[in-house]
């Protein structure tokens, strides 16, 4: 607590703090939702026009909006709402009258002229009950067809009770004729714009789901390459641990303690070396069991390669074409390690190419094989490096401080597709316009079933 603010300052801040989750707490309530939805059709519904003499028939907008209220709304209590929404229009009506005509208001006759009105809201309500449960799954011109005979219904309702109550006319066909009409364009008006708004949050969703598994995908393949190496590691500490063990046994044959004790602590510092990392691994490893079924297609694996190079381009301010070239596709579950192979060459081309460019990607089949190739028009590779490309340690890219970078990428390309039974090699340059060209080969029946 910080001592020097008094208590009302504290007071005066608390709500602040919380006043987001109280707004939010309240909305979600659902005796608010259903307020909302009640006042909203009031409101719509004083937007109209009367086809007919007097006040027997009228199209308003409150029908349409609590017709959109309920399908997107469709976790409410559908008659709790069309009760809302009848007792909320009719006290609506009853004060407008009282507002705009004072000296011939009567509350009684008030009531009376509008208590048909709100049958109509619960009538609905209680009509398309019996489809909640299916309205998401329902053919957009089914449901159509069912809202626009439930406000038949409703308004045949409303009718009846404008007769029973005022003893209106309602023999007249043209009126049946307009209620007929309108609800059949309000059913699949709004209805249409239902379907309209849901498949824009469909889409939404879609693209926010695509950019999450664009980035789960990026970061995998990312720990993906770093477990590659954590394992090799593990096996390069598992032989040093044994060379250390042997040679602290040979020193104690030949009789030296003080080197053997410290042969020995070596040798045991080696050990927790080798279980911590073992550790390390069984962790890391877990998340990737949990999507060793996970399938991928060979395009979606580029097409997911080629989003990231795009932006790694951009951020370097390289104006690059990416051109892909796809003659075959089929889904594999070794998507992390294809992605991580694609990632290392499609970033070594992005930062080969100087200024602007064109980087390609080729996949195609041929006599068993899938073939993956990468080609850009960068700076190319000299001839005297062309063999020493692969080997760990090599490198051609210094930073500003003049430091060589770790050269470990095309060696850790090599060791992926050895480790998927294939195979990488850095093609003739100069082909087609192309400076750098490697193609990665593997078995295709590896691939498609995931071993």
């Amino acid at each position: 607590m910080i001592p020097w603010i008094s208590d009302q300052k504290r007071r005066s801040i608390r709500p602040k703090k919380e006043s987001g989750g109280f707004v939010h707490a309240i909305f979600r309530n659902e005796k608010v939702q259903l307020l909302a939805v009640a006042l909203g059709t009031a409101a719509a519904g004083e937007f109209k026009i009367n086809p007919v003499p007097g006040d027997l028939f009228r199209i308003a907008l409150g029908g349409s909006a609590f017709l959109l209220f309920l399908l997107l709304m469709n976790r409410l209590p559908y008659v709790k709402a069309g009760l809302y929404a009848a007792v909320t229009v009719v006290l609506f009506r009853v004060l407008l009258d009282l507002i705009f005509a004072p000296g011939d208001f009567l509350l009684e006759n008030s009531l009376r002229m509008h208590t048909s009105s709100g049958l109509y809201y619960l009538v609905f309500a209680a009509g398309l009950l019996p489809l909640q449960r299916r309205i998401g799954s329902m053919n957009a011109l089914a449901l159509g067809a069912c809202c626009a005979g439930i406000d038949l219904v409703s308004n045949g309702a409303e009718m009846v009770c404008r007769w029973l109550l005022n003893g209106s006319d309602i023999a007249n066909p043209a009126t049946w004729g307009y209620i007929a009409v309108v609800g059949l364009a309000r059913g699949f008006f709004v209805t249409g714009l239902y379907s309209s708004i849901a498949v824009s949050q469909i889409r939404a969703l879609h693209l926010e789901q695509s950019k999450r598994i664009e980035q789960m995908l990026t970061v995998n393949s990312g720990l993906y390459g770093e477990i590659f190496y954590l394992r090799k590691s593990m096996a390069a500490i598992e032989r040093v641990t044994g060379d250390s063990y042997r040679l602290y046994a040979d020193l104690k044959r030949e009789g030296s303690e003080e080197m053997g004790r410290r042969q020995l602590k070596l040798t045991q510092e080696l050990h927790e070396v080798k279980k911590d990392s073992q550790r390390i691994a069984a962790g890391l490893l877990k998340l990737f069991d949990q999507e060793s079924k996970t399938l991928l297609t060979l395009t979606e694996i580029a097409d997911y390669a080629l989003r990231g190079n795009r932006k790694y381009a951009a951020m370097l301010g390289k104006p690059i074409l990416f051109d892909v070239e796809a003659s075959d596709d089929y889904a594999t579950a070794q998507h992390l390690p294809l992605l991580s192979l694609l990632n290392n060459l499609l970033a070594n081309a992005v930062e080969a190419t100087e200024r602007s460019g064109v980087i390609g990607l080729e996949i195609r089949q041929a006599d068993g094989r899938t073939r993956l190739t990468v080609r850009d028009t960068g700076r190319g590779i000299p001839e005297k490096n062309r063999s020493l490309v692969f080997e760990p340690g090599f490198t051609t890219k210094f930073g500003e401080s003049g430091t060589a970078a770790t050269g470990i990428g095309l060696s850790h390309v090599r060791d992926i597709a050895h480790e998927l039974g294939g195979d990488i090699r850095l093609l003739p340059s100069g082909e087609d316009g192309w400076t750098t060209a490697f193609e990665a080969d593997f078995p295709t029946e590896r691939l498609k079933k995931g071993e």
